[in-house]
């Protein structure tokens, strides 16, 4: 798929443990945009955060590594991003969303002119 050189950058930050009916929900994000043809998608694992409980998620050795902070970033048109957004919507319980515009410097093999 062509993507052109101005483009935005979705973020979406959730816990490992959200769920989307029986799903992950970050595998059920990561499905709609394959399956609406975004760009590409890819699902980051942190080893430590908190969110808005402000509840401390952690891999420490000690405790048992628990809904662990993941990271969703799409990058794709704005147009495109904008109908996905609208896309998950039923699906998305609570979770930081941002966007922010970005320079693509290369995509696939050929680089962008």
């Amino acid at each position: 798929m062509p993507l052109s050189r101005d483009a935005v950058l979705l973020r979406i930050f959730i816990g490992e443990d959200d769920k989307a009916g029986h799903k992950p929900l970050y595998e059920a994000i990561v499905l709609k945009a394959r399956e609406m043809h975004l760009a590409g998608a890819t699902v980051l694992r942190g080893p430590m955060g908190y969110g808005h409980s402000s509840r401390l998620h952690t891999t420490k050795i000690l405790r048992l590594s628990q809904d662990l902070p993941l990271i969703i970033e799409i990058v794709d048109s704005e147009e495109a991003i904008t109908k996905f957004l609208a896309a998950i919507e039923p699906i998305m319980g609570s979770g930081l969303v941002t966007l922010e515009k970005v320079k693509v410097i290369q995509y696939g093999t050929d680089r962008l002119e």
